[in-house]
């Protein structure tokens, strides 16, 4: 009997099943895709040689913090376009959309002043252990030639995500898929012709790989943009968006209220993960480089929890905004089961290939192990992360924006933080050991997760008139 209320709770029919995965597929293609081809990229740099690859590592962590800026900054207002949408408001997407623009436009141009300024002295801070794996100044030119190049590719890539993430929380997944996967495609192509110098090219090394990715941002704006605007009964939203793009102050000051703790919790989560490998790199360049390949197959094994964390914020908001709390509440259950058990079948499979990936890296023998051993401890923990990341679309998803602040980046800085920070720099313990301390950190975390999200804190609708 007991076994029955669990499967009922837990477990859907594959009508459900179905409905989850075609939401969930195409951001997983799209993602995997992109993080496949940001590995070849990778694997293509590391043939570089270690400190090519190390400067790329760190300016590639330093972007990624503006990547989670604009999601942060999109995201407040993403809560309204998926609650809008299930209550056909298209004129409540349009001042989404036209919120979205003027939010990623100031964080684009603030993030392009930062790195102009501050650039070298931010790799630095990756640079300051010993010189174990490498020579510390090849690998400083080798980051500021590459993060010159990356700066023009920020503004295609803020587009993107405008267009992007307004299709999704509106319930287009395939589009953004397309587009992502044409502008891969492109990276891998311009990658290998420009780093190597193939076919005619000139060989432009780190430089080389910047351009390839930065020509491939301008390919998927093109791709979104001309296909929304070519497809109006599709997207309705985008009907006079541009007509104007004053959003009326009343709504300004509600999105903003919503949508600045998710703007800070990204930015300081981002902060936070960029001090962790900070943390990690006191140990030397050979840790830098070997996190690098470890943390490049994660990303490719991630995406299913990611885009099945996206699916809840997208299906739930979507329930929460038609005013379908009881089957709100019951979808998301098994929709983080569902997460949960698919990511303990991909940490298996990512554990047997931990051994096997770091070979590929023309890098010395003592990073291709270290690689190994932190590729294993992240498997261990993925359905940790699975559940997490779940959990924090749920409470996303109902608008909890204050809850989640708390639970993402407060949380790692009062623990994930500290617990690194000290054993980095007042213990000799080894790097791996440092990584475990942190993710067990992060059981308290799901300790925390589970008690909101089985109370039901996040079942709202926040767009109701």
């Amino acid at each position: 009997m007991k076994m029955t209320v669990i499967r009922k709770k837990f477990v859907g029919d594959r009508r459900f099943y179905a409905m989850v995965l075609g939401i969930a597929v195409p951001i997983m293609i799209q993602n995997g895709i992109t993080n496949f081809v940001g590995m070849l990229d990778n694997i293509m740099v590391g043939q570089i040689g270690t400190e090519q690859m190390s400067g790329v590592a760190i300016v590639n962590q330093l972007i990624f913090v503006y990547n989670l800026c604009i999601f942060g900054g999109l995201a407040g207002a993403g809560i309204f376009t998926a609650q809008y949408f299930g209550q056909k408001d298209h004129e409540g997407v349009r001042h989404t959309f036209r919120y979205k623009f003027w939010m990623a436009l100031i964080l684009t141009v603030t993030a392009i002043l930062l790195f102009c300024t501050f650039g070298e002295d931010l790799i630095r801070l990756y640079l300051s252990g010993n010189s174990n794996g490498g020579d510390l100044s090849t690998a400083l030119i080798s980051g500021k030639r590459y993060l010159r190049v990356c700066l023009f590719g920020l503004l295609p890539f803020m587009m993107v995500q405008i267009y992007a993430s307004t299709l999704r929380e509106c319930g287009e997944t395939v589009v953004p898929m397309k587009a992502g996967v044409a502008a891969v495609l492109v990276n891998l192509v311009l990658n290998y012709l420009l780093i190597f110098g193939k076919m005619g090219m000139p060989a432009l090394g780190v430089e080389g790989a910047a351009l390839a990715t930065i020509l491939s941002r301008y390919v998927e704006a093109a791709i979104v943009i001309t296909w929304t605007h070519r497809n109006l009964d599709k997207n309705p939203f985008v009907v006079g968006v541009y007509r104007t793009l004053k959003v009326p102050v009343q709504l300004v000051k509600k999105y903003f209220i919503k949508g600045v703790p998710l703007l800070v919790n990204e930015t300081l989560w981002a902060s936070a993960m960029a001090v962790l490998a900070q943390c990690y790199s006191i140990r030397g360049l050979n840790v830098v480089a070997a996190l690098n390949i470890a943390n490049t197959l994660n990303n490719v094994f991630n995406v299913v929890f990611i885009a099945l964390g996206d699916s809840v914020a997208i299906v739930v908001g979507q329930l929460l905004g038609a005013g379908k709390m009881e089957e709100a509440r019951d979808t998301d259950n098994k929709m983080i089961a569902f997460s949960v058990a698919c990511c303990t079948g991909i940490a298996i499979l990512m554990l047997l290939v931990s051994p096997l990936f770091p070979k590929i890296y023309n890098t010395t023998a003592e990073v291709r192990h270290l690689a190994m051993q932190l590729i294993m401890v992240q498997a261990v923990f993925m359905p940790q992360g699975a559940f997490l990341h779940a959990a924090y679309f749920t409470l996303r998803s109902g608008g909890k924006t204050v809850v989640t602040f708390f639970f993402d980046s407060v949380f790692i800085w009062a623990v994930s933080v500290p617990i690194a920070w000290f054993c980095s720099r007042f213990t000799v313990i080894h790097v791996v050991a440092i990584l475990v301390l942190v993710q067990l950190g992060d059981f308290l975390k799901c300790l925390i997760g589970f008690i909101l999200v089985k109370k039901g804190v996040w079942l709202q609708n926040i767009v109701a008139k």
